[in-house]
Formats: C-alpha cells, structure tokens, sequence
C-alpha cells in the first residue's frame, strides 16, 4: 500500500532539534564572554536538562538575558565607582600637595626674613653711654660707639648675619670681635670677657658671640658696640642710627 504526503506541508522540527538550537545558542554566548559568572546561576535555576540520546542539553529559560542586563549594569556601576574613587584620591593627594608646598614656602619665607633681620647685641639692655660723647676717657677726644648696660657673663648676640674677620685683643677695646655684615658694613664688640667665635666663622642675628665683660680700657662692666664703613678704627658711624634703619628699637 502507498501513502503520500500532501503538498506544501512541513514538518515541525522535532524536539531534539530545537533543543540542541538552544544549546548551541547558549554555547555561543559562553564563547563571546556575554554569559559570565553572575549568568551560571541563573542557568542552573532556570534551565532543564534534557535527553536527546547522544548528550544532555541544557535549555535557557528566557529570564537570562535580563540576568546578563542587570550584570553589564552592575559592573558598569563598579566602574563608575573605581573611576569616581580613584579621580577623588588624585584631587586629595594634588591638595595635599599644594598644601605642602604653601607651608614650605612660608617656612623659607619667614626663614629669608629671620636671617635678614637685626637684633640688639643685649637683650633687654640700654645704652649707659651715647654716640660722640665727648671726654678724657676715649684717646679720640670722644666715644665711637655705644655702651650697652650689662653685667659681666652677659650674653653678647651677633646683631645680624655675617662673618667674623677678626677676634682676639684689642688694646684699648680688651677682647673684641669684628664682624663683616651682609650689607658690607662692620659691626664690633668690646671688652669681652670670653670670645666664642673664630675667624672665618658665619653667625646669624641673635647668635651668642661671647660674654661681656670688662677687658681692656674700661671703669666697669660693659658691651661697647660700633658700626662701620670697614673693619678699621676710625671708620666709625653712628651706631644708634644703624640698628634702627635696621628695625632695632634702641
């Protein structure tokens, strides 16, 4: 007995087929990357496995593809959160930075200041006796400096930054030092009872230089202090008007 088939009509495809459709489906998504980690356990949830005779199929249930939506957005959203974190670590650090350099400025600024300033030689003190006075008591017919009040041991100060050029006796000054200033003038102390620098040596405003005492031609205890043009006798100025236009109230 023959049969026939009516014409135009089709089959339809069998279950092995459209099964083994889906599952080739799914393996090219693992092949892409698109089907990650967080996509598995929605494969073992929402899939079933079924018997084709050859292999098991798995079958994706049609949640997956917004399972692998929420994951791009989640890890889209970690991105986000990497590049934020990190873009707010590098505008701290560069704050930091400024702040830093802001203080380190200050510090070299206050430090010019400090090294350019004048002090008075004695803390404290006054002056006993004026600039030109005049008596027996100078071999010049007059004084070439100030005296400073002070006990002897009294702390003697470099008045500003310079560089010793000569320490030792003086003759009539007893122990003196003379110091070469940054500005090119000289400045110079006597009747030390104790000289604590050499020649050669820089100092700074306010660094102890020696003790004051009464050395030399003296009728007691003192600091004699002049201001000059060089580092020889005579080249005198006066000494009151010197440490004021430097800033030093005398």
């Amino acid at each position: 007995m023959a049969f026939t088939c009516a014409a135009g009509k089709h089959r339809r495809p069998s279950r092995m087929k459209r099964t083994t459709a889906r599952a080739a489906g799914v393996a090219a998504l693992a092949t892409t990357g698109v089907l990650g980690a967080v996509a598995a356990p929605a494969l073992a949830a929402d899939n079933s496995v079924e018997q084709t005779g050859l292999m098991p199929v798995v079958t994706v249930g049609d949640s997956l593809a917004d399972q692998l939506g929420a994951q791009a957005e989640a890890q889209a959203q970690a991105a986000a959160q990497k590049k934020a974190a990190a873009e707010a670590k590098r505008k701290a650090e560069a704050r930091a930075k400024e702040i830093r350099e802001a203080k380190e400025r200050a510090a070299r600024e206050a430090e010019r200041k400090r090294l350019n300033a004048f002090v008075a030689p004695i803390s404290g003190s006054y002056i006993s006796t004026g600039y030109k006075t005049g008596g027996s008591l100078w071999s010049s017919g007059s004084h070439t400096g100030v005296d400073f009040h002070a006990a002897s041991g009294t702390s003697v100060h470099a008045v500003g930054r310079g560089t010793v050029v000569e320490t030792g006796w003086g003759g009539s000054y007893g122990n003196q030092i003379v110091i070469r200033m940054a500005d090119g003038t000289y400045t110079q102390y006597g009747h030390l009872s104790s000289i604590g620098v050499s020649v050669g040596q820089s100092v700074i405003p306010g660094q102890q230089i020696g003790l004051s005492g009464a050395t030399g031609n003296v009728t007691g205890p003192h600091l004699h202090f002049e201001a000059r043009t060089s580092p020889e006798y005579g080249s005198d100025i006066d000494p009151v008007s010197y440490l004021r236009s430097h800033g030093v109230n005398v």
